[in-house]
């Protein structure tokens, strides 16, 4: 039997169309270090079941693998990893303030 690895819940916010992350408090924030991290499968199904269920708010919600870190969840991929930087101009989104 595969372990679990733990997740956070992700999905792009339906009207802005960034990248948001579920709380434990069931929020929508788009710091990943804010999401809610999943440390169980049963636990993680119920909760994208929750997020699927708010089609009014988000669309494409889905399980991302993630890590605990000093600051919150960190995620592991470099797809979920980019999907954090936002849009890849910089002059648009979370990059733009790095200028």
């Amino acid at each position: 039997m595969a372990r679990f690895t733990p997740k956070v819940v992700t999905a792009n916010a339906l009207i802005e169309g960034d990248v948001v992350y579920l709380t434990a408090d069931d929020r929508w924030s788009r710091r990943h270090e804010e999401a809610e991290l999943i440390e169980d499968e049963a636990h993680g199904q119920l909760r994208l079941l929750h997020a699927m269920g708010q089609g009014n708010l988000v669309v494409g919600a889905y399980l991302a693998d993630a890590k605990a870190g000093p600051n919150g969840p960190e995620p592991t991929h470099f797809r979920e990893v980019f999907r954090t930087r936002g849009p890849s101009n910089y002059f648009l989104g979370k990059q733009a303030e790095l200028i």
